[in-house]
């Protein structure tokens, strides 16, 4: 079985030093990669994880272009490198309409979104055109579902949101971040369960690392145990869960051995860790 991690970030070597000191500095969160593509396949051969999807984001109009230039480029060696990359969007992009279809033009297999990032509310508009538009053209949109601990009190992807987004957006696949709504699982749950979207692994299970400066307490980095895991992902169903690290910010071998030590059946494990990604993606 090969492993597919469907939620790591990664960037180009000129500003991967940069990029991952701004965002442990606003996040207070300690990186398990230096942020390249050269550490993430390192990362991949020790974890044994196959296949890695990149989640680029878009914090600002100026960059869509750049960052789908620059997956479309990577893209070409994917299967020599085992990194695929999803496209980028911002809510405020002026030609989100032709850049969208640009995406799908170049195989690109989805976008994603980041509300609090981006500043804009999941049911904003200016979002839903997005959605819309991914829908028509088949691509995937994943998207941060919940808080962020780089936007302390940042409700832009909060799970009421999200399921007006839903309810007013056309039929496009989306992935929910986070088990669906970081650190707001019991709201998650209830409001988006059933609502025929996917959600991922990504930093949802265990416990976070700080970066040792002292802004965050022991129990605000608590994550989900193991038995509230267990209960979101049977409430969506294993055909609808995919494994993702959020790389940098977890490790992927931890990221692993923790849904490996789960009492899963073998069918919800393949499922989780290679079949739903797999299909979603239409690799093998």
């Amino acid at each position: 079985m090969k492993v597919i991690d469907i939620h790591t970030h990664a960037f180009p070597d000129e500003i991967a030093a940069l990029a991952i000191r701004k965002l442990q500095d606003k996040a207070h969160i300690h990186p398990f990669t230096n942020g390249t593509r050269q550490n993430l396949a390192s990362s991949m051969r020790a974890a044994g994880i196959g296949l890695s999807v990149l989640q680029p984001v878009a914090t600002s109009p100026r960059q869509v272009v750049h960052i789908n230039d620059a997956a479309m480029r990577s893209n070409e060696r994917w299967r020599e490198t085992g990194i695929l990359s999803f496209g980028a969007m911002h809510p405020d992009f002026e030609g989100w309409r032709e850049e969208l279809a640009r995406v799908a033009r170049a195989g690109l297999k989805g976008i994603k979104l980041h509300p609090p990032y981006q500043g804009v509310d999941s049911d904003d508009p200016r979002n839903l055109r997005v959605l819309n538009r991914a829908g028509e053209l088949g691509l995937i949109v994943l998207i941060h579902a919940g808080w962020d601990p780089g936007f302390p009190g940042g409700a832009q992807a909060l799970p009421a949101k999200i399921l007006r987004a839903i309810r007013s957006a056309g039929p496009a696949t989306l992935i929910l971040g986070h088990m669906g709504g970081w650190r707001c699982w019991d709201e998650a749950e209830d409001l988006l369960g059933g609502t025929g979207t996917y959600i991922d692994t990504s930093s949802a299970l265990g416990a976070m690392t700080p970066s040792g400066d002292g802004h965050y307490r022991t129990e605000e980095l608590t994550l989900l145990d193991e038995e509230a895991f267990l209960r979101i992902l049977r409430r969506w169903g294993a055909d609808r869960v995919l494994f993702g690290s959020d790389s940098p910010w977890r490790g992927q071998d931890e990221s692993l051995q923790s849904i490996n030590a789960l009492p899963l059946t073998e069918a919800e494990r393949e499922a989780v860790l290679h079949g739903n990604a797999a299909r979603l993606l239409g690799v093998s």
